[in-house]
């Protein structure tokens, strides 16, 4: 007896940029920790079960983006690494990984804010969701409030290059300002 297909989720267009905008207040947590700022939210029956931003860089884990943080978290509360009645909002296109990650916790719907145009697999490099090759396929919707998701991804990478283009403050140099040092006038402490 073959399974029943997925069942599909209709948007409603408030709701998804309402919970879009809660990812984006999740991609701010992933700024404020020096990462690339994505977020991600996971809502089942309209609530928000889970959430999560990036964190590869804080946990030395490069698994850790914003959407295998909130799924791991989605999963434990919900006792089960199936997640069929769940929707994804996420601030950028997941990467292959990540959808991969999705289509194998089957989950109903993603959706996402700003397309990835190096490593988006949501049809901006490749679409693995609507892969036919592939057992399940997830409803996607895109472009979800992406004027704010693009512009904070452009706005992070901006103050990053600014932050890497203003010199160090090195500690002073006594080489730097012309005096020669030739031995240190400091008496050893005693033992």
């Amino acid at each position: 007896m073959k399974a029943p297909p997925p069942k599909t989720m209709a948007p409603d267009d408030e709701a998804d940029r309402a919970f879009m905008r809660l990812a984006l207040d999740q991609a701010q947590n992933a700024w404020l920790l020096g990462e690339v700022p994505v977020g991600a939210v996971i809502v089942k029956d309209g609530v928000v079960i889970a959430t999560g931003y990036n964190r590869p860089i804080g946990d030395h884990d490069p698994t850790a983006h914003a959407e295998i943080v909130a799924l791991r978290q989605a999963a434990t509360l919900l006792g089960n690494y199936r997640l069929p009645e769940c929707t994804l909002y996420v601030t950028l296109e997941p990467c292959a990984m990540c959808a991969m990650a999705l289509l194998h916790a089957r989950f109903a719907r993603v959706v996402f804010g700003a397309r990835d145009p190096k490593t988006g697999a949501a049809g901006s490099v490749v679409d693995l969701f609507a892969d036919p090759r592939l057992n399940h396929h997830c409803d996607v919707t895109a472009e979800v409030e992406q004027a704010a998701c693009s512009a904070l991804l452009q706005d992070f990478f901006r103050a990053l290059r600014l932050a890497q283009k203003q010199p160090a403050h090195p500690a002073h140099d006594a080489r730097l300002s012309g005096i020669e040092v030739t031995e240190l006038d400091i008496e050893p402490p005693i033992s």
